[in-house]
Parts: C-alpha cells; structure tokens; sequence
C-alpha cells in the first residue's frame, strides 16, 4: 500500500502546527502547498511547496500530485472535490470530513451564493475561527489517520 501522506492547502490554514503535530505521532509526512505570498518553514517530517500566485496553482499542484489514501485538508470545495474523486480522505480545516454525499450540495451552495454575489446581494463571510473549531480539527484528523492505520495494518 503506497505511504498515506496530509497534503495541506496552506495559504489560509489555521491548523498547521496541529497537522505537523499530529502528523509526526502517526509518523506521517505533511505536504505544505502554498502561494509564494505565504511564507512557511519546512521541520522535521514537513515539506513546503511554494507556487505562484494565481488563482489556481495550489489546486493544480495538489490535484496532480494527491494519491488514494493521502488525507487533504482544504476549505475549498472544488478542491476538496478533486481530492474526492481521487479517492483521497477530505477534511476541511474545521474538520469536517468531505464526502461524495455532502460535496455536491455544498458546491451547489457556493454556485448560487455566487450568482447571488453578482447580483449585488452581500452574505456574512464564515464565521470566525475558534479554539473549539481547532479541538474538533485535531479529533477528526487523529480519528482519519488511526482509521487509516489501521486499515493499512490489516
């Protein structure tokens, strides 16, 4: 079975050293993807990658390079359906798991708070992060490699 790794979009990632963390426990290496805008160190078990700046480079970069059993962490659904199709393990930043169920309708969403948007209707942005927001990353990302372990054990 090829080595399951966490491949981050990084640029607006608010649990980094949670990953890095958690990651180093289950002795599983960490892909940082990022634009050249964001500034990141590699450590020990951390790789960063640094893209240009436009729109899509971190998408493509992860898209071209993610693997069945990688584990994404993204808030972008177009991305986290990418890593879906993939057959890779979603997980938004939050941690709330991505599943070929729920992806749809939250694209849907986004398509029409979109069309809403051009129609000069404003929306509240997300809310803002928390600690318990990153307590429930840190479960969630430590359930998905435990499951993950052990399905690669067995």
């Amino acid at each position: 079975m090829p080595t399951t790794k966490i491949i981050v979009d990084a640029d607006a990632c608010p649990v980094k050293p949670e990953i890095a963390k958690t990651a180093v426990q289950f002795g599983i290496q960490v892909l940082l993807v990022a634009s050249f805008d964001h500034r990141m160190k590699e450590s020990d078990g951390v790789t960063v990658v640094q893209v240009d700046r436009s729109d899509q480079s971190v998408d493509l970069y992860i898209a071209n390079h993610i693997k069945p059993n990688d584990v994404l962490v993204t808030q972008d659904f177009g991305l986290a359906a990418i890593g879906l199709a993939k057959k890779a393990v979603v997980l938004s930043n939050r941690g709330q798991t991505y599943t070929d169920e729920t992806i749809d309708f939250l694209l849907e969403r986004r398509h029409e708070s979109a069309k809403q948007r051009r129609n000069g209707k404003h929306s509240k942005g997300p809310k803002p992060f928390t600690e318990e927001d990153r307590i429930f990353f840190l479960q969630s990302l430590t359930k998905v490699l435990t499951r993950l372990q052990d399905y690669g054990s067995g």
